[in-house]
């Protein structure tokens, strides 16, 4: 029996406890409830106190500054020097140039030529209509020379009245003897070439070729002897053609030649058979 009364006070004691613990529990749920809200901290107070990041300043890149081109300064060029005098030749002076005869400096100039600065001759021949540059410093190398002394044209002219010296050779070898001493700027060798190749009225016809070499050198002659002695051109050849009328023209018959004379013409008719044959074979 006592374990029933032991069994029975337990469970009744059993019962009992659990009201104590709900009526515990209630009282304590209400005054959960009947308490006011804590005020909720500023979360800047909870949370912990981030210290602020250094944040390191960018780099101000500096704008490129593009340098402006300097405009440059006026060049002053300075006034070019006229030159009036070179090689001994100058400016307005008549000169001969070998291959084209009697010409006049018209002045002294110089240019850029490939990249080199260049002084020059500036020559002009007024009959062929002819402007020519040589280099001050090839004068000596292209023969161009100053006009002949009044003696020496005296010379050339005493040298018309000598008799005619014709070489027994082909034409063609005599041409290119009488072209080259046209072309040496020689006051007398010309002189020499208008003496051989004068042809009288009493003597046979040139061929085409002899009278062109004969004009060529007539001209030469005439225009430089107009120069020096202040003439006109036509004066100069009246005077070279009186000079070769006193000549002893081969082929003359005059009772001083007699059938030497003779002889010498046959010669100088046979020469120009020759020569016509070689100009067309040329």
């Amino acid at each position: 029996m006592p374990n029933k009364t032991t069994k029975t006070a337990a469970k009744a004691t059993g019962s009992k406890a659990p009201a104590s613990k709900v009526a515990a529990k209630v009282p304590a749920k209400a005054a959960v409830k009947a308490a006011p809200p804590k005020a909720a901290a500023p979360k800047a107070a909870v949370s912990k106190a981030v210290a602020p990041k250094a944040i390191a300043p960018k780099a101000v890149v500096a704008p490129k500054v593009v340098a402006k081109p300097v405009a440059a300064a006026p060049r002053v060029e300075e006034p070019k020097k006229v030159v009036t005098q070179r090689q001994g030749f100058k400016a307005n002076e008549f000169v001969v140039y070998p291959a084209h005869g009697v010409g006049q400096i018209l002045a002294i100039e110089e240019q850029e030529i490939a990249g080199a600065r260049l002084e020059l001759f500036v020559i002009n021949f007024m009959k062929d209509k002819m402007t020519l540059r040589v280099p001050t410093a090839k004068v000596a190398n292209v023969g161009m020379r100053k006009l002949s002394e009044p003696a020496l044209v005296k010379k050339a002219l005493e040298t018309l009245k000598g008799r005619a010296r014709v070489k027994r050779t082909m034409w063609s070898r005599r041409a290119q003897e009488y072209e080259a001493k046209i072309n040496s700027g020689d006051i007398v060798a010309i002189a020499e070439v208008v003496r051989d190749l004068f042809r009288s009225e009493s003597q046979p016809e040139q061929s085409y070729s002899e009278r062109q070499l004969y004009e060529a050198a007539l001209d030469r002659l005439s225009r430089e002897i107009a120069v020096v002695q202040h003439s006109t051109e036509t004066e100069a050849v009246k005077e070279i053609e009186s000079q070769l009328a006193k000549s002893p023209r081969r082929g003359a018959k005059t009772e001083a030649t007699g059938a030497e004379g003779e002889a010498d013409e046959a010669d100088v008719e046979a020469d120009g058979d020759d020569t016509a044959v070689a100009d067309e074979a040329a």
